[in-house]
């Protein structure tokens, strides 16, 4: 039987103030969540990202090991999200952004296992520790990819009402960007997540990220 707070509360149309705490509750938790897991990742993954280092040093001298781009996150503020290099330098010298492509001639030979693992995106564990990104979330675009997306959608600003995440499920049940419609299922997807952001998903879509580590379908 009900407590009677929880029935005056109710009654007095305190539904929305339990569901506010209960979204409050949410948020500490998923801050919670990303520092726990940001820091036991990084140490866990540190030899991983050490060995990538070394191999594309080695592959292409020239260049440095880690890639700063500029991404749209939480509120459309933009921040510099940290990946490591697996395509030779000056892959895009004209200055236009383009997605990567199966077998792509920019990316490094002995790189392309990384990306099909993903683990080219494991320094954004320190966006994460930082703040600016979460574990799971709806992943950053650059700007000018998020301005033309934004005309094609006019939905997909709202994608921005939440951090940046690692993971999440669009990268889950939708995968790799291949082409406008693949991006609008995978908008679904983020405003799904969004929708529906709970304790339980959070988990899930963490355990579903270990299959990710051999993607078939990254580029």
């Amino acid at each position: 039987m009900p407590e009677p707070i929880t029935i005056v509360m109710v009654g007095a149309g305190g539904g929305s103030v339990l569901l506010e705490l209960a979204r409050r509750q949410f948020r500490i938790f998923k801050e919670l969540l990303d520092v726990v897991g940001g820091v036991t990742a990084l140490i866990v993954f540190t030899p991983v990202m050490a060995l990538c280092a070394l191999m594309i040093k080695i592959a292409d001298p020239d260049g440095p090991v880690m890639y700063r781009q500029v991404r749209v996150g939480l509120n459309g503020r933009l921040f510099t999200i940290y990946k490591l290099r697996t395509m030779y330098v000056d892959a895009e010298k004209h200055g236009k952004a383009q997605r990567a492509g199966e077998d792509d001639p920019r990316v490094i030979p002995c790189c392309r296992w990384m990306r099909k693992g993903h683990l080219d995106e494991l320094p954004q564990l320190v966006n994460i520790l930082r703040g600016e990104m979460s574990l799971v979330g709806p992943r950053p675009e650059r700007p000018e990819l998020f301005e033309d997306l934004s005309r094609e959608m006019p939905d997909f600003e709202k994608r921005l009402a939440v951090k940046p995440g690692l993971t999440g499920l669009a990268q889950i049940k939708n995968g790799y960007d291949t082409d406008i419609d693949s991006v609008r299922r995978k908008l679904q997807y983020d405003l799904e997540y969004i929708e529906n952001m709970s304790l339980l998903q959070e988990i899930k879509l963490l355990f579903a990220t270990v299959s990710k580590f051999r993607d078939q379908g990254a580029r």
